[in-house]
């Protein structure tokens, strides 16, 4: 674990596309958002050596987002490749769920650990509108196939606007009693004004405690979800890139909110 300005890092999330198949109100606009073009798109071997480079400065905790990580295609190849990098004890894979059923199994036995999955709604219509179209039923499927294959323990986030006492949270968190699941609910940010708070049943949004880097999937390192500092990989070199982003103070700033949502939840 690398230690600068009292600032532990021990975190690494690898964005792998930032491409998503739902549109979920609070993550972006209904028209969606001006995509990376697929030559800026890390390739699977790149993410697998600032993985191994990270790891080598400390960091033994990894997690793949994305957008939406399950489209890109390939996904258990690169599993496999970050696998096989020496001193990785907790691998996880966040993920809205709609193709988990699909890759449950596969991703278990390419060698993840864990899922993280999205849930802000049990009703199929609430869900259906929320996510502008999603079927919450492929998600419970999901989750279910995750349950027993193996990538356990399997962890829900859920985003509420005001409370988690808000109707579809609690039905979330008895859904989530009745299945051996962990819950954590995640206050909606503001996109206008980039507000945030911290997650409740998780340390995400707390920067007294953050020790998390990302990794864009356009090769940029972020020393923080809520600012635009980064540094790119492509220009100082993947060691480089790292060491500045991991000594960089925290400071609050403007907030990037779109997918930050799949990145705070743990």
């Amino acid at each position: 674990m690398f230690d600068c300005y009292n600032r532990q890092i021990s975190y690494l999330r690898i964005s792998i596309t930032d491409r998503c198949n739902l549109r979920c109100h609070y993550c972006m606009p209904e028209e969606g958002i001006p995509l990376m073009s697929h030559d800026k798109i890390l390739h699977y071997e790149e993410i697998a050596e600032v993985t191994r480079e990270a790891v080598a400065l400390g960091i033994d905790k990894v997690r793949i987002t994305g957008g939406e990580p399950l489209i890109r295609r390939g996904v258990e190849e690169l599993v496999s490749m970050i696998v096989a990098i020496p001193g990785i004890r907790d691998f996880g894979l966040t993920t809205n769920g709609i193709y988990l059923e699909k890759f449950a199994t596969i991703l278990k036995e390419s060698g993840l650990h864990r899922v993280n999955v999205s849930l802000d709604a049990i009703d199929p219509g609430r869900y259906a509108q929320l996510t502008r179209g999603g079927d919450v039923k492929q998600v419970l499927k999901g989750i279910e196939a995750a349950h027993e294959a193996g990538l356990t323990p399997v962890k829900i986030n859920c985003v509420v606007r005001n409370s988690s006492e808000e109707q579809d949270a609690r039905e979330v968190r008895e859904y989530c009693r009745e299945n051996d699941l962990e819950v954590r609910f995640i206050h909606q940010m503001s996109l206008e004004h980039g507000c945030f708070t911290t997650v409740e049943g998780g340390d995400g949004g707390d920067c007294s405690r953050c020790s998390r880097l990302r990794l864009t999937a356009n090769g940029k390192v972020k020393p923080c979800l809520f600012n635009d500092i980064e540094f790119d990989i492509r220009e100082l070199g993947i060691r480089e890139a790292l060491l500045q982003a991991i000594n960089q103070k925290p400071e609050k700033g403007s907030v990037n909110t779109v997918n930050a949502f799949n990145n705070i939840g743990g």
